[in-house]
């Protein structure tokens, strides 16, 4: 267990450090939809420029629909994350791809085949500012990260 660190992610590459490396190295902080801290999904979503806006509000869309009624969406580290028993997945948007946290490196390594069309690294998912993640793709990951979650809820 780590020692008062500001992430709550107790496995290494949670989503505080990917998406702040990413962030950094791409000289942001949270994506392209950062304005001054947004506080909600649709405030981040409105300061995304076309055609990441439309990109990431078919992944929003694709998400919510494996979701159960009970889970949130909210930002989290300055980006997109929805959560059901605990985190489940984020998203952001950046100068030049958007990306996929799904905040789980046993999901990214079971679905390594249908991500092999992908940029991925350790936690992160990039596809083009133009062309979403495949919806039934999405789900996949979704309902394998709300799996994860019950399973360790029931520990």
């Amino acid at each position: 267990m780590h020692s008062k660190s500001p992430c709550p992610h107790r496995h290494r590459g949670g989503i505080g450090r990917v998406a702040g490396k990413d962030a950094h190295r791409q000289g942001l902080s949270g994506g392209i939809g950062e304005q001054s801290d947004p506080k909600n999904v649709d405030e981040y979503l409105a300061g995304v420029p076309e055609p990441a806006r439309e990109t990431l509000n078919r992944v929003r869309a694709a998400i919510w629909s494996a979701l159960p009624p009970e889970a949130t969406e909210a930002i989290s580290y300055r980006i997109p994350a929805f959560k059901y028993k605990g985190s489940l997945l984020g998203f952001a948007a950046f100068s030049n791809h958007c990306s996929l946290f799904p905040m789980s490196l046993s999901v990214m390594e079971a679905f390594k085949n249908e991500l092999k069309n992908f940029h991925t690294s350790k936690g992160t998912i990039r596809f083009p500012v133009d062309k979403p993640l495949p919806g039934a793709l999405v789900k996949k990951l979704v309902k394998a990260r709300i799996a994860e979650n019950e399973h360790k809820n029931q520990r």
